[in-house]
């Protein structure tokens, strides 16, 4: 019964807990805790941003806001950042500047230019003040900006009712409503004003009265009256006469042009009837037309006939004549032209004939007789005719060829006349006088006329001279075109009563004259001809040679032989060679003489060796008033006395000299005439000085310089001529005094002046005296005085030198010294150069009263001192740094409360005169100064050419922030002499001394000197110096207290010395003045990527995991020496790596083997199968295994209940704390666990012992494992039905299985079948 009631119970137990298997509980999720935000509400005012902070918020504040609150409102006006006079206006975060008037900019910093816009109109200048502008105006214009045009009519300037017309600075009078004309209408109008003349004739107004001047064809008072030229009939033929002035016809007449023109309104024009033509119808009709001329030939109409005019040579070569040029002329056939004559047929009363052309030089039937014949040497040729006519006539023809510009070509007497063709410089003149008695001289020419073409140039020429009927003809038959644009013909009439009685014959003297002691040709004016003549006529008769008699020729030869002399270069010295037919002439240019120019004239030497020279002519003859004066000069000298001209007493009146290097001269005692170029070069200049009538003219070499109307000189015999001084060497200071250079072929008009003698015979003057002029042009050895300097090389050029000069030194003697290329100064200071010198500037130290400086002036200074310049570095906030003082004037500049004050004491030599007071400048800078820093100081006088004058202080070349004098002060002039400058304190002894550096030191740009004679390498020889007086030297260079000496600095700083203050630099963990303070080293936190400690005086870095290096800032890679063990796979994780571990190993290292389930718990070796994600981007990815999900964080998951790891890799062993109590097997599952226990023992960690449990105890210790076997069948047949719904489900779609809450975890991923199991197996459990 008890059995039965047991497996009943046992039955029934089991149903229960199946039933009870059908419920699964859920659950809701946690609530995280709720936290308080302190931002909200915002605590921060005024539009600040509140951030959280920890436990606390932070307020960040907008511009114009501070405090923890934002809740102060800052003041940008409090720095007064407006300028000029500006209001400051506080706005949130930014101030506003509200400008005076004339400033603009954000703070009123820049003045506004009120002519910028140009308000001044009408041409206006603007001048801009501070808040406003003034114009000043042009002539014409008025008003604030100008714009007011200045009535010029106000004072009404125009008469007689004129309207006035106003203008720009001006006006204008309207008077063509008036009878008045003029600016201002008040003159009357003239009496052409209302035209009274006619026909267009110009009134002329005269006395008040008018007159009317006509034009051809008028007449009468008012040209009213047309002249009548057709009243005298002068058209022949019966033709017609029409006037010019008959208005009616114009447009119609065809012989009258379309306008009538009053200017054209004279004469009168023919109209010819048929058969007539000509202006007064004097032609008849043309009887060459048709043209009765054959083969070409011309035809010319005259009254009653024609005449034909046949060609030398026709179309087919032939030549024709006859009445009509119808018949071959044949007369040249047979007969042959010699010597190039051409022949020409000709048809004469019907008989055929010829005549030859010949050529020049040829005559004769066929041109075989020669005409040419020469003069060689002086002769002539007689000719000797009678006298026909009563009427004296003269006709000669001639060719010539010469080159002898003066020469007779013939002379002919007739009844007392003497006609004369000659050669005059090269040019034709024909004369004709009347002949000289014997005993008597010849009368001036009567008639001349001349040609101006040169026709002496050995060609050929022709000319005719012509006497007939009282008219005298000279012509040059111009073949060659020689005479171009110039006339070749002259003719003038003559006087028939020149001539005298019939005196037959009549001779007739070609090539010259007869040179007869007795007769009245004893001299003759001109040479005789040298050349060749041909083609001689004399009265139309030819003059063969063959033909004359041999005593009428003498020295003459035919034919003409000509050699050029010239060809053979014989003047030397640059000469002219002039052709002279059988012989040359050389014009020699200056200063040559000789017949070859082989002669120079001797050069004059004065003032060799400075030596006073001077030399005298006398004048011999008369110059009259044209005077010329040149010579050759050289000279290196800028003034002196070239030239003078005295008369008989004395008195000088002709002066030249130089000045300045230039030519002057001086005439009359007038005003002087100076050359525009200076000739003072040491080259040779050519001057000269022409006087021609009242005009007298400068020339240098060719150029004219200078042209000015004087009064006449003339030059009389006995003037003396001075050259190169006067007698008396006060009187020559007067022009310069003494000549010094070198004078050479000097000439008044065509004398010479010779110091020295030629071979050549010239004209001139006798030398009366001369003192130490020298033969040659040498110089002086201007390098015998040593003139360069500083060890320049001397080379001697003439009357000067030149200096070769050592390195580092320039100038014409070498006196330029580039001294700060040559190292003067010591090695610590800088050299500069000045104008006459140089100067070593370097800095000193100043300690005490001890290194006090004292200076005084070397009594050469004259410069005015305006100014004061130094840089000083200083500590010290009192301390003097430069005294002097004289009587009540005194100068002092110091460092007062840390700022420069200068206060100065000053009086003009004016005040002093007038017992004036003095007045005291003060000055400071705005600046401290005792920062230990250079500052640059520059004090000056605003007007430094003033007398007083504002001072000005500069600070660190700050003009902006510059300070300048309420009072004016004078200059600095009493230190120039006599008085100590005290530099570094008020005076030795005195106190209040400098204590710091100061550079060198300038007043009015002259040095204070730190370095003495001694210490330089080379002498200063600037003429104005400051010269040290002080007894001890200056401590050079710029040295404070050695402050580092020992070193201040503790545990290892090192000492900087900041000139009389220093500054440590402490080694890491001290800080501090002098390094005494220690610091956490690791207070900067120096390790990137781990712990920081300190190690005494450093730090050591414990790196995290994945890094390396002192700071832990290297990267390294944490798999690389990975300890999975058992074939784990490495993870790399953010700051370590996982083990990814095989089936049945654990533990972080995978070094646990998972413990074998016991063989009577049968669990399929199938692990649950958790969804995996893929982490990542484009450049780097990485895996969440076992349902893990991606996060922000690099290479880290959100690992599902149950696993733990950056990967989610590792399961946690709920087992590992072994909860099954009583040798109870522990079953590790996701996020929990399962007591597998004995027995003997219940509960879920076996905790309940059986064997000691009560009757229920036992009943269910014997349906334990009655129930076991039933919960395993039962989880079996479960995991085998939901594996087939889910194949079913795959098979239709997808599906995603629902998340369950587990105990121990929130939401994990589970399949529905595996959990179910375990719950069902702790449900059974707890039932049980």
């Amino acid at each position: 019964m008890d059995l039965i009631r047991y497996h009943n119970f046992e039955l029934l137990a089991c149903a229960i807990l199946i039933s009870s298997l059908a419920v699964i509980d859920g659950a809701s999720p946690d609530r995280l805790p709720s936290t308080d935000d302190h931002c909200s509400p915002n605590p921060c005012q005024n539009r600040a941003i509140c951030r959280i902070r920890g436990d606390g918020y932070s307020c960040f504040c907008v511009p114009g806001f501070q405090g923890a609150h934002c809740q102060i409102d800052v003041n940008e006006c409090v720095s007064q950042p407006c300028r000029n006079g500006a209001t400051c206006v506080d706005r949130v975060g930014r101030f506003s500047c509200l400008c005076s008037s004339g400033f603009t900019g954000a703070t009123c910093e820049v003045q506004i230019d009120e002519c910028q816009s140009q308000p001044c109109l009408n041409g206006g200048s603007c001048h801009d003040y501070a808040g406003g502008f003034s114009c000043t105006c042009l002539p014409g214009f008025q008003g604030h900006r100008c714009e007011i045009n200045t009535d010029e009519c106000q004072e009404q300037p125009c008469q007689n009712g004129a309207l006035c017309v106003d203008g720009v600075n001006d006006y204008s009078c309207d008077c063509s409503h008036t009878a008045f004309t003029g600016r201002h209408c008040e003159t009357p109008l003239p009496p052409c004003h209302s035209e009274p003349c006619f026909n267009s004739a110009i009134c002329e107004e005269s006395q008040g009265n008018y007159t009317c001047a006509c034009w051809p064809g008028f007449e009468g008072r008012q040209c009213e009256v047309d002249i009548s030229e057709c009243g005298s009939d002068p058209c022949m033929h019966g033709g017609r006469c029409i006037e010019r002035s008959w208005q009616a016809l114009y447009g119609s007449e065809p012989l009258l042009p379309e306008r009538y023109d009053q200017q054209h309104a004279a004469g009168y024009i023919c109209s010819c009837p048929p058969g007539t033509t000509g202006s007064f119808c004097q032609e008849v009709i043309d009887q060459c037309d048709p043209s009765p001329c054959q083969n070409g030939g011309r035809c010319e109409s005259h009254v009653g006939g024609y005449i034909c005019h046949c060609p030398k040579q026709s179309h087919d070569g032939f030549q024709y004549g006859g009445v009509n040029c119808d018949e071959r002329l044949v007369g040249c056939e047979g007969h042959e032209c010699q010597n190039q004559g051409s022949c020409s047929p000709f048809l004469l009363d019907g008989t055929h004939g010829y005549t030859c052309s010949c050529s020049p030089g040829y005559t004769g039937p066929l041109c075989k007789t020669p005409t040419t014949f020469s003069f060689e040497r002086r002769g002539y040729l007689l000719l000797q005719s009678p006298l026909v006519d009563a009427e004296v006539s003269c006709n000669i023809t001639l060719s010539f060829k010469t080159v002898l510009p003066r020469a007779v070509l013939f002379q002919r007497n007739s009844r007392g006349l003497l006609l004369s063709l000659e050669l005059d410089e090269g040019r034709l003149r024909l004369t004709l006088r009347k002949e000289a008695s014997a005993g008597a001289e010849a009368e001036s020419p009567s008639h001349v006329l001349e040609l101006p073409h040169n026709v002496t140039d050995g060609e050929w020429y022709s000319v005719e001279a012509v006497l007939i009927h009282w008219v005298l003809t000279l012509k040059l038959l111009d073949d060659a075109g020689s005479c171009g644009n110039q006339s070749c013909h002259r003719a003038a009439p003559v006087q028939n009563t020149l001539a005298g009685p019939a005196a037959p014959p009549q001779n007739t003297f070609i090539g010259g004259v007869l040179r007869d002691s007795n007769g009245p040709n004893e001299v003759s004016p001109l040479p005789a001809f040298i050349g060749c003549m041909q083609d001689v006529f004399v009265d139309w008769q030819l003059v063969v040679p063959e033909e004359w008699l041999s005593d009428r020729a003498v020295n003459v030869s035919p034919g003409c032989s000509h050699r050029d002399r010239c060809l053979d270069v014989p003047c030397q010295n640059r000469g002219q060679c002039v052709n002279l037919w059988q012989s040359y002439q050389c014009r020699c240019p200056r200063p040559y003489e000789g017949q070859d120019c082989e002669e120079e004239h001797v050069t004059a030497r004065f003032g060799n060796e400075d030596s006073q020279s001077y030399a005298a002519f006398t004048v011999t003859d008369d110059l009259g008033h044209d005077l010329s004066i040149s010579l050759f000069l050289r000279t290196r000298r800028d003034s002196g006395l070239l030239l003078a001209l005295a008369n008989g007493s004395g008195q000088q009146y002709l002066n030249m000299w130089l000045e300045d290097g230039k030519v002057t001269v001086q005439l009359h005692n007038a005003e002087s005439l100076k050359a525009e170029s200076a000739i003072d070069d040491g080259e040779v200049h050519f001057v000269s000085v022409a006087m021609v009538k009242d005009h007298m003219t400068l020339y240098v070499e060719t150029q004219k310089q200078i042209e000015v109307a004087v009064r006449t000189v003339g030059v009389q015999a006995g003037d003396t001529v001075y050259v190169g001084g006067l007698l008396g060497s006060r009187k020559t200071s007067m022009f310069g005094g003494y000549f010094k250079g070198c004078i050479q072929d000097l000439r008044v008009n065509d004398r010479r002046l010779q110091f020295f003698g030629l071979d050549t015979s010239v004209r001139a003057y006798p030398l009366e005296v001369m003192e130490n002029v020298t033969a040659g042009c040498s110089g002086d050895n201007a390098c015998s005085r040593n003139p360069c300097l500083n060890g320049g090389m001397c080379f001697s050029m003439w009357d000067d030198f030149t200096c070769t000069c050592p390195p580092k030194t320039a100038g014409r003697r070498c006196e330029e010294v580039r001294w700060c290329e040559m190292s003067p100064c010591p090695t610590d200071s800088e050299c500069r150069m000045l104008s006459q010198g140089y100067e070593c500037y370097s800095n000193a130290t100043f300690l005490n009263d001890s290194t006090v400086l004292s200076y005084r002036g070397n009594g050469k200074i004259s410069r005015n001192l305006t100014n004061l310049s130094l840089n000083l570095r200083t500590r010290r906030r009192n301390a003097a740094i430069l005294h002097a003082e004289k009587d009540s004037a005194f100068l002092t500049l110091s460092v007062q409360d840390g700022s420069l004050f200068m206060e100065l004491q000053s009086t003009t030599e004016e005040d002093r005169r007038e017992g004036q007071g003095v007045s005291t400048v003060s000055l400071s800078s705005r600046r401290s100064v005792s920062d230990g820093e250079w500052h640059n100081v520059h004090l000056f006088m605003a007007a430094p050419w003033a007398q007083t004058s504002l001072w000005t202080l500069v600070l660190d070349e700050e003009i902006e922030e510059a300070s300048t004098s309420r009072s004016q002060g004078g200059n600095l002039d009493f230190l120039r002499q006599g008085v100590d400058i005290f530099l570094g304190g008020l005076a030795p002894d005195a106190g209040w001394s400098l204590t710091g550096c100061l550079d060198t030191v300038e007043l009015g740009g002259i040095a204070l000197p730190y370095l003495s004679s001694s210490d330089v390498n080379l002498p200063r020889l600037q003429e104005e110096q400051f010269v040290q007086t002080s007894l001890h030297p200056p401590l050079l260079g710029c040295s404070g207290a050695p402050v580092c000496e020992p070193s201040p600095c503790l545990n290892g700083g090192e000492c900087h010395d900041f000139f009389n203050t220093y500054n440590c630099s402490c080694a890491d963990g001290w800080a501090g003045r002098r390094c005494d303070f220690f610091t956490n080293t690791c207070a900067s936190g120096p390790c990137v990527h781990g712990n920081c400690s300190v190690n005494g005086m450093t730090y050591e870095c414990a790196c995290e995991f994945g890094y390396a290096g002192v700071d832990c800032e290297e990267e390294v890679d944490v798999c690389e020496n990975h300890l999975c063990a058992h074939g784990g796979t490495c993870l790399h994780g953010p700051d370590r790596y996982a083990c990814l571990c095989p089936e049945n190993y654990t533990g972080p290292l995978c070094n646990e083997r998972i413990e074998e389930i016991p063989w009577y718990i049968v669990v399929k070796n199938v692990r649950p199968k958790l969804p995996v994600s893929v982490c990542g981007d484009n450049t780097r990815n990485y895996t969440c295994f076992n349902g893990g999900n991606c996060t922000d964080r690099e290479l880290s998951c959100d690992c599902v209940p149950g696993f733990i790891g950056h990967r989610c890799e590792q399961e946690v062993d709920e087992c590992k704390s072994n909860p099954c109590l009583n040798g109870g097997y522990c079953r590790n599952l996701i996020n929990k666990f399962i007591c597998v226990c004995d027995m003997s023992f219940a509960g879920d960690v076996c905790q309940t012992d059986t064997e000691r449990a009560p009757h229920s105890s036992r009943v269910a210790a014997v349906l334990a494992p009655c129930l076991v076997g039933l919960a395993i069948v039962a989880m079996l047949g479960l995991a085998l039905a939901l594996a087939k719904l889910r194949e079913r489900r795959q098979t239709e779609g997808g599906f995603s299985p629902r998340q369950l809450e587990a105990p121990g975890g929130r939401n994990p991923p589970a399949e529905p079948g595996n959990t179910s199991i375990s719950t069902l197996a702790a449900r059974v459990e707890r039932l049980v």
